[in-house]
């Protein structure tokens, strides 16, 4: 009888401790979220030379300092060209793009290739970049705190070409070199008219005789 009892007393005090336990097991448990994802963009995707890019990144650490690194490369020399030309037979053909070397005298200052920008408490930062040759350039942001990276793409076309004044052959006509033919003409017309009038008169003059003899 006795053994009874102790089997129940411990079947009912392990009954009691699994209780809590598995109440507690029956709870919800906070949901366990992803860290955030790096992002990064650039806008627009395609600039000419002298335009301006500007990046905006997200996803990095609460004012933590991203890092950018620039890496250039040279475009594809069949890539096609903006707009079209139009043959004489009516078809059409893709513009070749104009080559273009820039004044060494007016060369701008080189564009940095690694630079700093400072996030702010949403782990956002935007910053422009005025790129100094054409080419295709790909940005990579990396967060020193975080660790965190994106990277993104920009293509950097040369500046559209300048076309020369267009000429027909001829010197546009002023005023003053207008004036001066106008007033030898009307001159040269004045004395045609003297002559004539002169050649009338001496007709009728040996007509009626007066001519000297």
């Amino acid at each position: 009888m006795r053994l009874s009892r102790i089997i129940m007393a411990l079947t009912v005090g392990l009954a009691g401790a699994a209780v809590p336990t598995a109440a507690g097991a029956a709870q919800p448990q906070p949901p366990v979220y992803p860290p955030p994802v790096a992002a990064l963009t650039v806008h627009p995707t395609t600039i000419r030379l002298g335009e301006t890019f500007t990046l905006h990144g997200s996803g990095f650490a609460p004012n933590e300092t991203v890092e950018i690194d620039v890496s250039i490369s040279a475009l594809p020399v069949a890539a096609p060209a903006e707009g079209t030309a139009r043959r004489s037979d009516g078809s059409t053909v893709a513009m070749a793009s104009v080559a273009y070397a820039q004044p060494l005298s007016a060369a701008p200052q080189p564009a940095p290739l690694e630079f700093t920008v400072k996030a702010n408490s949403s782990g956002s930062f935007t910053v422009t970049y005025r790129p100094n040759r054409p080419g295709r350039y790909t940005f990579t942001a990396e967060g020193e705190t975080s660790g965190r990276t994106a990277s993104a793409t920009g293509i950097v076309l040369p500046p559209r070409p300048t076309k020369p004044p267009h000429h027909d052959g001829h010197l546009p006509v002023t005023g003053s070199s207008l004036s001066t033919p106008m007033k030898l003409g009307g001159g040269l017309a004045g004395v045609g008219a003297l002559l004539v009038l002169l050649s009338v008169a001496w007709r009728r003059r040996g007509r009626f005789g007066m001519g000297s003899r």
